[in-house]
């Protein structure tokens, strides 16, 4: 089985191509350029894998929660790649593929990952390694940061939310924090091939972002009152 899997939801740009045994990857930080360069990066992954659009069997995409612009640029070229192929797709949250890198790059086994929100919020989950798949011990949320409390237990502090807010890594039960961990393409297509094997793929009209965050912007009236988000 041949897969395609890419994330776009924070500054860093992240693809790669495998069949579950080896991957071919990208990943830069290409910040506001994102758009621009996906589209090369995602031409450039299947070059070296290999492959033609017709050659793959499925396209997973990091669904957020995480940058409004990127979860929502990833999901259409997802749906634009996936209706023009024919190909199934898989949403795999960017909180969850955090963990998955963070157990693959340093055997990560309970985590709390967290990625800067901004606006003064960060997003956050608590995962559990259980057999070869994850527990979701607290669901992804948007909090700020001084309401943030960790389950009880020890855990490993994945994600820019800890780089962004140092005060999260002296929370009790935080015992190390890797602040660089991202949630990168590999991760999401590890994530992405068990549920592909189970033929739990959707058509691409179907593919859907993760928002968390109801509210991303203020109303011009609400600017002039001062409010802030």
């Amino acid at each position: 089985m041949h897969i395609l899997s890419f994330d776009t939801s924070t500054e860093w740009l992240s693809v790669a191509a495998g069949d579950g045994a080896s991957w071919s990857t990208l990943l830069e930080r290409a910040g506001p350029a994102n758009s621009e360069r996906f589209v090369p990066a995602i031409d450039s992954v299947l070059a070296d894998a290999g492959w033609r659009l017709a050659d793959l069997d499925g396209i997973a995409f990091g669904a957020g929660p995480g940058a409004f612009t990127g979860v929502r640029i990833a999901c259409s070229v997802a749906q634009g790649l996936a209706l023009g192929a024919q190909l199934p797709v898989v949403a795999i949250p960017t909180l969850l593929a955090l963990a998955q890198e963070a157990w693959r790059d340093h055997g990560a086994t309970r985590v709390f990952a967290c990625l800067d929100a901004r606006m003064r919020e960060v997003y956050l989950a608590f995962y559990i390694r259980h057999d070869d798949g994850w527990r979701v011990e607290r669901e992804p949320a948007v909090i700020k940061p001084a309401d943030v409390q960790a389950p009880v237990g020890v855990w490993d502090g994945e994600g820019d939310g800890f780089a962004a807010y140092g005060r999260l890594a002296s929370l009790p039960g935080v015992a190390a924090v890797h602040a660089g961990t991202l949630p990168t393409a590999r991760a999401i297509g590890e994530l992405a091939f068990p549920l592909f094997e189970k033929g739990l793929g959707v058509p691409a009209s179907q593919a859907r972002p993760l928002y968390i965050r109801q509210r991303v912007a203020l109303t011009t009236s609400e600017r002039n009152a001062g409010v802030r988000l």
